[in-house]
């Protein structure tokens, strides 16, 4: 399964109504490290199928969602888990550090 791109509009439906885990990267096209992170993201989406959703929100298009859950800086991982926010990440971090992140809140 691939990363899911989503919306300002499409944020309440693919995040917060989701049931299990879903992770939603804060990023814009012209941030070096949000780059970085997403090949990280693609991989992790298909380890991950079936067990968490990682979700891109695009904040040059999608600002709303970002000044409302006060992202200030990017990229941003937060975790949802059922519709709550339950952890967050600020900055480009390796590959097995967000899977630990992810087993993590699919374990508790």
């Amino acid at each position: 399964m691939a990363t899911v791109h989503i919306t300002d509009q499409s944020f309440d439906q693919e995040v917060i109504k989701a049931p299990g885990l879903v992770l939603v990267d804060f990023w814009a096209p012209w941030c070096g490290p949000c780059k970085i992170m997403g090949p990280v993201l693609e991989e992790l989406s298909e380890q991950y199928a079936g067990k968490a959703k990682i979700t891109k929100l695009n904040l040059d298009e999608n600002s709303l969602i970002g000044q409302q859950f006060n992202v200030m800086s990017i990229p941003t991982l937060k975790f949802f888990k059922d519709g709550n926010m339950v952890d967050e990440v600020i900055g480009a971090m390796p590959k097995n550090m967000v899977s630990q992140k992810i087993e993590a809140q699919l374990a508790g």
